[in-house]
């Protein structure tokens, strides 16, 4: 399978996508700017924006808030995370780290959490017989994340460096390297990466094609959550109240109901990449991951404390202001 089939996080492709059906806004209608990653552990997202491509006006999203939605896609994080300070969106599905650093780099006043999404599906994989185990069996090998300071990289660089390994940056007593989810199968494949700390479906990829043994298997990590700006719960703050509503009721039908869930998903994925997931790969998956609106502020406090032992936040902060609930 060429690798660029599954690049699941194309922008190009998902904003011609989401050019299809779309019911014109009436006069005074308010709009609600939502942004997300074309990736499984984004399952609401992904139904919502399946729903607004082929049923307009009568979309959950839509029907919920009487607003009209617009998808906005992203590759990365940050790049959402920019796009609530700089008020080019509403609200976003993302994962907690890059929610930390523009929530510590405001000072608190700026981006906020309204609700969870998804936990679980991550892992550390390793080349099949290569018999690692332990942080200090990682000394000289490569290890591919995802990101530089996203989720599973901060997870990788803080067991690599509590298991006594100097990690930096660029080095150090193991390689930690940030490379996007499609190259790493086949840098995996040639034997070029010694092990990969990713997301599903990435994941099980690196299994089912690359035979890869999962040494850590993170089945209870936080994910995904649904964030906010302050701006937007001053300026939409009724719209946004409907939002969170709408996103509890979806995540209760995806968890009751997962052959709908991953029908949807999966002709979501297709319509915003023109590239159908494999059912195979969407089974061996989708049981690895939780879809709960929970949150737990042990989470983000675990995860701001490992992002600042391996250098990747400037500073700790109280997380008191992070979560409302407009």
């Amino acid at each position: 399978m060429n690798r660029r089939n599954f690049i699941v996080s194309t922008a190009l492709a998902l904003a011609l996508a989401g050019c299809g059906k779309k019911d014109p806004s009436t006069p005074g209608q308010p709009v609600l700017r939502i942004g997300f990653f074309p990736n499984i552990t984004h399952a609401q997202a992904l139904v919502a924006y399946h729903d607004t491509l082929t049923k307009g006006a009568e979309g959950v999203f839509e029907k919920a808030t009487g607003a009209r939605i617009e998808w906005v896609p992203f590759n990365a994080g940050p790049s959402a995370i920019e796009a609530l300070l700089a008020g080019s969106i509403d609200a976003t599905y993302v994962g907690p780290n890059p929610v930390l650093n523009g929530y510590i780099r405001t000072k608190g006043t700026n981006i906020r959490v309204l609700a969870g999404a998804a936990r679980g599906g991550v892992a550390l994989v390793i080349q099949p017989g290569s018999g690692l185990k332990t942080p200090a069996d990682f000394r000289g090998k490569k290890i591919a994340t995802p990101q530089l300071g996203n989720t599973q990289d901060v997870a990788a660089r803080a067991w690599l460096k509590a298991g006594g390994l100097n990690i930096t940056a660029s080095g150090g007593d193991a390689f930690v390297i940030p490379t996007q989810n499609p190259d790493q199968l086949d840098l995996f494949k040639r034997k070029e990466l010694d092990a990969v700390w990713t997301v599903e479906p990435w994941v099980s990829r690196l299994e089912l094609e690359g035979k890869a043994e999962r040494l850590i298997a993170q089945d209870d990590t936080f994910i995904t959550l649904l964030a906010t700006s302050k701006r937007a719960l001053t300026d939409k703050a009724d719209l946004l109240k409907k939002l969170v509503a709408a996103h509890e009721s979806l995540t209760a039908k995806i968890t009751a109901e997962p052959a709908f869930a991953k029908a949807t998903v999966s002709a979501a994925l297709e319509k915003a990449t023109t590239r159908a997931i494999p059912a195979e790969l969407l089974d061996h998956a989708w049981p690895r991951l939780k879809f709960t609106t929970a949150l737990d502020r042990k989470d983000f406090e675990a995860a701001m404390n490992d992002a600042a032992a391996v250098g990747l936040l400037p500073e700790k902060a109280d997380l008191t202001n992070l979560f409302v609930k407009p």
